[in-house]
């Protein structure tokens, strides 16, 4: 097996960690569920979820950096968040899944923010943005709570129309500005 270094991320309540084979069921409940999986492209098969899933692994391969899996200090899978830079793309994105059961308690914020510190922080980007479907209106809720604003629509090579909204650059972070 290769050992793709992808690193740990802590939060006060989460572990973010690279993908394993146990994940992929989760993944796969996450797609095949067309009303949670709109906002990602979805619904998919169980056989196009694993040639996503696989390609996420992948882009840590091509990139350095990806999707971490989200789980409670005490493992319990809650989703995926982490950044995504997919051929086409305009720019990488700060991008969020929770999983059924784990919306609404904050998760995505906290494990949003910590690879929102980590890019800035580790990995020198000075902006992020998330692309959103229009009609994503918790994800719309959550980039805002975050301190992002919407820029502009785009037309995204693979999904249509979607809202790019901007995140605080690390300086506005610093000022508190967000």
């Amino acid at each position: 097996m290769i050992d793709l270094q992808i690193p740990t991320l802590k939060t006060d309540r989460l572990i973010l960690r690279g993908p394993e084979a146990r994940d992929f069921d989760n993944v796969a409940a996450f797609f095949a569920d067309k009303d949670r999986s709109w906002g990602f492209g979805g619904p998919l098969g169980r056989n196009e979820a694993w040639r996503w899933y696989a390609s996420m692994i992948g882009h840590w391969v091509l990139h350095g950096y990806g999707f971490w899996m989200a789980e409670t200090r005490d493992g319990q899978p809650v989703g995926f968040v982490g950044i995504w830079a997919p051929e086409g793309w305009p720019e990488p994105e700060l991008g969020w899944v929770m999983f059924e059961g784990a919306e609404g308690k904050g998760y995505a914020r906290e494990a949003a923010e910590e690879v929102r510190r980590f890019a800035y922080e580790v990995l020198g980007f000075d902006t992020l943005s998330s692309n959103i479907f229009p009609g994503n209106d918790r994800s719309v809720a959550l980039a805002e709570r975050m301190g992002a604003w919407f820029e502009r629509s785009y037309e995204n090579v693979t999904h249509g129309t979607e809202m790019v909204y901007r995140h605080p650059g690390p300086e506005q972070l610093a000022e508190g500005e967000a």
